[in-house]
């Protein structure tokens, strides 16, 4: 376990720079007398760790000092190679880079862990995109990583439901969801976002610069991008911001902003089977608060829906698979497209 840990306190220094002994004890999850004995032994062993005093002192390698990359496990050696998919890793632009960085490091695997991690390659495929759907064509994909990576304002053209607008961005963060791109972004004018949201694409998210009106960030899908280009102007970082963390908290909101009505639902044995696949994380919940089966196997739900024609469209997918009890309205308009249905195919 040491010899672990002397390992992970070595690449921490190589890879981040100077550290301090909290900061180190932290990552390790060891205490700070901990650290001060493995720097040490690392000292003893001849890796040339320097200590720095001060209040931005630290621990920090003698410039220039590298390790090779050794100590890896066959787990860790092998789970590199499913770190990213060659598809979303192509439409960002570094397809050649991934593999030349996956030639490299088998290059430098010992015999055992490099046969591992070929093996791991033949019998692991991460496929990103959703079955039945082709990925959004995202032609600005590169140029906007770049901006993104390179912190500059991105003047853009985008398509909305309800026409096309010019937006100057600040480019946060790319998330792949089910195989569809989206760029993490705030409005780099205060003016430029004050229309209305469209629900599936555009999520308004929480004010990231406190103090600045109209300062929200805001997720735009990528394949909607007509035009876009960088002219150069820099931004810096809302103060805070973490990417993952937003983009947990807007998937929560926009869930709860658009299944905002709850169906009763009698649900056949075959229903229970198809309603996860169909309605996602909602259809997983329903079925775990349902009541026990009748004589013929149904059971009743709860179901987060969404309202109107989209809530009718989605339940008729469950075709006499299900029967929708309440709300009246919501059972009402079913009878309804059910019968124009039945008059239309008659």
């Amino acid at each position: 376990m040491r010899a672990d840990r002397l390992l992970s306190l070595l690449l921490l220094l190589q890879n981040r720079g100077r550290m301090t002994a909290p900061d180190l004890a932290a990552e390790l999850e060891v205490s700070v007398r901990t650290v001060y004995r493995d720097v040490e032994a690392l000292g003893a062993s001849g890796i040339p760790v320097h200590a720095d005093r001060g209040p931005a002192g630290g621990f920090r390698l003698v410039d220039g000092y590298r390790t090779r990359l050794t100590g890896l496990t066959d787990v860790q050696a092998g789970s590199l190679f499913l770190a990213g998919a060659p598809g979303p890793a192509r439409d960002l632009g570094l397809g050649a880079d991934l593999t030349a960085a996956q030639l490299k490091l088998e290059a430098a695997l010992p015999a055992q862990l490099a046969d591992r991690a070929r093996r791991i390659q033949q019998r692991f495929h991460l496929d990103a995109p959703a079955w039945f759907r082709d990925a959004d064509p995202v032609p600005h994909l590169a140029q906007i990583a770049e901006a993104v990576w390179e912190q500059r304002i991105l003047k853009t053209h985008y398509r909305r439901w309800t026409g096309a607008v010019h937006r100057a961005l600040w480019p946060l963060g790319l998330v792949l969801k089910g195989g569809i791109w989206y760029l993490v972004a705030r409005a780099a004018e205060p003016d430029a976002e004050d229309q209305p949201v469209e629900t599936e694409v555009e999520v308004e998210g929480p004010p990231t610069a406190p103090g600045k009106a109209d300062s929200a960030v805001r997720t735009y899908r990528v394949g909607r991008f007509l035009a876009v280009d960088t002219p150069g102007e820099r931004f810096e970082r809302p103060e805070g911001f973490e990417l993952a963390a937003y983009w947990e908290e807007s998937a929560r909101r926009l869930e709860a902003a658009t299944r905002r009505q709850t169906a009763v639902v009698r649900l056949s044995p075959r229903a229970r089977r198809l309603l996860p696949m169909w309605f996602g994380a909602a259809g997983v919940r329903a079925l775990a608060t349902a009541g026990p089966p009748d004589a013929e196997g149904w059971v009743g739900v709860e179901l987060a829906v969404e309202s109107g024609s989209v809530a009718v469209g989605d339940l008729l997918r469950l075709g006499a698979e299900a029967e929708v009890l309440g709300p009246p309205e919501l059972r009402g308009a079913l009878a309804d497209a059910v019968a124009e249905l039945a008059g239309r195919y008659r």
